[in-house]
């Protein structure tokens, strides 16, 4: 992981963000069939109950994530994807534990996320992380629905 590793709010239409944000839309639809594709154009990550997240190494955008703001006291994260070149670094982990904090802060009793299930590979390495961090399986949540590229997680946070 880069030493100047800095996860800030950013604006997600910045130069420093497109890349990445296109790089993440390719490879969910490429990956995943439309129906099972969740991941958010430009507008979605702009809507009034996202807050998103970039991790730089200087001026340079590595990573990304969001919150979108679920209410009563949930949170989901969407969109976190990073740069294929920057991958195997610890970034992914890092920027999660940053999410953490940042809905701890926001009195955020659980934090939910969908990824791609154990049929599509290109997902095992996100669902890993999210075990590792402590995530559990569990059904549909909000507007989802049950589908069998479709992985759903939880994970509480502590009081």
């Amino acid at each position: 992981m880069p030493q100047t590793l800095d996860i800030r709010p950013t604006d997600p239409n910045s130069a420093a963000i497109r890349p990445l944000l296109a790089a993440h839309l390719a490879h969910t639809s490429e990956t995943s069939t439309p129906e099972a594709c969740h991941a958010l154009d430009l507008a979605g990550l702009q809507a009034p109950e996202i807050r998103f997240f970039a991790a730089f190494d200087g001026e340079t955008a590595l990573g990304c994530g969001a919150l979108k703001d679920l209410g009563q006291g949930r949170m989901e994260v969407k969109s976190v994807h990073v740069a294929a070149a920057a991958r195997g670094r610890g970034i992914a982990r890092t920027l999660m534990l940053a999410l953490h904090e940042v809905a701890r802060a926001a009195n955020t009793r659980e934090i939910l996320l969908e990824t791609g299930s154990e049929i599509l590979p290109p997902f095992d390495a996100a669902r890993a992380l999210y075990e590792s961090l402590g995530y559990s399986y569990c059904g549909p949540f909000g507007d989802y629905n049950a589908h069998p590229e479709s992985a759903f997680m939880r994970l509480a946070l502590a009081d």
